[in-house]
């Protein structure tokens, strides 16, 4: 959990401190106020680019010096920050202690997870979006998923880059590419299928409620080392034609059904997929704290506004005592339910 949060020349924000508790924290105010701009903050405490997936220039404050800056207390005394310096706007800088680190140790300290308005397309949108939620619920189980990712995605455009090149291509330079592509691709694969297959184990099993229960599977060819290699080594010409990769685990997707209907996602009504969303995201960090034993953080972005007061309060209720949850609204009405132990920051 976060016990201290500070904003500096972040988006609308020129300075901001909380210091939130160990429950819910509820972010109030009207449109624009900012409260989305803080989870978005806070998002940026795990590897990534953060939930709205945008520039690292976009983030810093239009009338400030032209970097940002987010510092957090966790784990009781563990100072993380992240940030950027007016003169390298687009460079991300992450220090742990005080000392320079990468992006990719952040899950050491902490968890953190999102659902925003955007996500509520998930079922609908292009594969890639399907794999980059599976790959932060993965993330969360298996740290070291992070450096596994980063490293296929380099090998692979490196690999690219030499296809675009007007010269032949170094074969054992390729050889060399392409076995880092299996060594990471065989990670990526082998810690997504262990995701997918605790997470709809214990979909499938859990009792019919307010959130519909979701069936999952993971799409693609298996990543099995030795076959891996060889189709790439015989797929270069292939490749090269079409000027990037058509085999691998970066090509995976996201199956998601609703089980009790036995219908696919993006067949089924908005609300439903907004119900079968919650419904992933609070078993899988009802999964987390079990294996880890540290619950992970969530961020939910105008959750409460769309949830009619019966799916609220289930939601409430099967959040509470779970660990650190941040949730926005512009009506404090809208988390009277909560009770008296919530922090709550009215901003505007």
């Amino acid at each position: 959990m976060i016990a201290r949060l500070t904003l500096t020349d972040f988006r609308n924000h020129a300075a901001l401190t909380l210091s939130p508790g160990a429950g819910f924290v509820v972010l109030t105010g009207e449109n624009g106020a900012g409260k989305t701009n803080v989870l978005e903050a806070v998002s940026l405490l795990a590897p990534g680019r953060g939930l709205r997936r945008a520039s690292l220039s976009a983030m810093a404050r239009q009338d400030g010096a032209g970097g940002f800056g987010v510092a957090a207390t966790v784990a009781g005394d563990v100072e993380i920050a992240t940030g950027t310096l007016a003169s390298a706007p687009e460079r991300r800088v992450v220090r742990v202690q005080g000392a320079t680190a990468a992006a990719t140790t952040l899950p050491e300290w902490l968890t953190v997870l999102w659902l925003t308005p955007a996500t509520d397309r998930l079922f609908v949108e292009p594969a890639g979006e399907r794999r980059r939620f599976l790959d932060r619920l993965t993330l969360a189980l298996s740290p070291g998923h992070a450096v596994h990712a980063t490293r296929y995605e380099a090998a692979m455009r490196e690999r690219n880059r030499l296809f675009a090149d007007e010269r032949p291509a170094d074969p054992s330079w390729l050889d060399a590419l392409e076995a880092r592509m299996v060594e990471h691709g065989a990670a990526l694969d082998a810690a997504r299928v262990a995701t997918v297959t605790l997470l709809a184990e214990r979909l499938a099993t859990a009792p019919l409620g307010p959130f519909a229960r979701a069936g999952l599977a993971l799409e693609g060819e298996a990543v099995e080392p030795d076959a891996f290699q060889r189709a790439l080594a015989l797929g270069r010409r292939r490749d090269a034609a079409a000027g990037r990769t058509l085999s691998g685990p970066h090509r995976a997707d996201l199956a998601v059904t609703h089980l009790d209907k036995g219908q696919a996602a993006a067949l089924a009504s908005t609300g439903e997929q907004k119900a079968l969303l919650l419904g992933i995201v609070l078993a899988h960090a009802e999964l987390v704290a079990e294996r880890t034993g540290r619950a992970p953080m969530l961020l939910l972005d105008e959750v409460a506004a769309h949830l009619d007061p019966l799916r609220r309060a289930a939601l409430f209720d099967r959040l509470a005592g779970r660990g650190q949850t941040w949730m926005t609204g512009t009506e404090p009405a809208l988390f009277d339910a909560i009770g008296a132990e919530a922090t709550r920051v009215a901003l505007g």
